[in-house]
């Protein structure tokens, strides 16, 4: 049976200087943050079936206040050790999604890219992108460049480059005995923008972003797909309805 588990890092604000501050929702003001922050929640997931563990994008590669990484110590809550993970899917490299890179970490994992949001990642750089991190991927034998329009991983995870929120973002739909598990990142980051005509500022083309949802969201109330909402403070995974 397909296990589903989300893997939060702790609530964020985010301002225009694309800086992200832990907010404290019991003491915190959001309205002492700079105008514009949004607050949002940083949760990768981990989905375990018979054939893998995978992994959906890696978090901020922070630490806890023990100085523990919080990716592994968000694993290890559900007996998984990093050794266990076998697939690791990037939806883009922004640094809260792929600041939890490491290629030592994950030392039996296969790494899925899209070759074309690496060489973004590169050329554009800080402050979307800690390239240096990234770098260490690019002689990785571990690595598989994702490329084309759509495609398949071993027959039952499909990709697709839909380029809303950032011009080489990629969405997953992953099979699993109950239907598809539907991981959008930032192109279907919360339940509420799934229910709502929304055009963000923060996306390359929010236009098609919104579009996207829309769609979405039309075929996932009719065919049963399980969301996973990776910046949803309070709805992690949804079916729509």
């Amino acid at each position: 049976m397909t296990q589903i588990f989300p893997l939060s890092e702790g609530t964020f604000t985010i301002g225009h200087d694309k800086i992200f501050r832990p907010f404290n929702q019991t003491n915190d003001e959001l309205n002492d943050r700079p105008t514009g922050s949004l607050l949002v929640e940083v949760q990768p997931f981990v989905i375990v079936n018979d054939k893998d563990i995978i992994l959906l994008d890696t978090g901020l590669g922070f630490n806890n206040p023990d100085g523990v990484a919080h990716l592994p110590d968000n694993l290890k809550k559900h007996n998984i050790h990093p050794e266990d993970v076998t697939k690791i899917l990037l939806s883009h490299l922004h640094k809260d999604h792929a600041g939890g890179i490491d290629i030592n970490l994950f030392p039996n994992a296969t790494f899925y890219i899209y070759q074309n949001e690496m060489d973004f990642a590169i050329q554009t750089g800080y402050p979307s992108y800690y390239v240096e991190e990234l770098l260490p991927l690019k002689t990785c034998n571990r690595v598989n460049w994702l490329n084309g329009e759509n495609g398949t991983i071993d027959g039952y995870i499909h990709y697709e480059h839909t380029n809303g929120h950032c011009p080489q973002h990629i969405v997953f739909k992953i099979e699993s005995e109950t239907g598809i598990i539907f991981y959008g990142g930032d192109e279907a980051p919360q339940y509420k923008q799934m229910k709502m005509k929304y055009v963000a500022k923060y996306d390359f083309d929010g236009k098609k972003a919104m579009q996207l949802r829309e769609e979405w969201a039309l075929e996932g109330a009719r065919e049963g797909w399980q969301f996973l909402f990776y910046h949803d403070v309070k709805t992690p995974i949804a079916k729509m309805l």
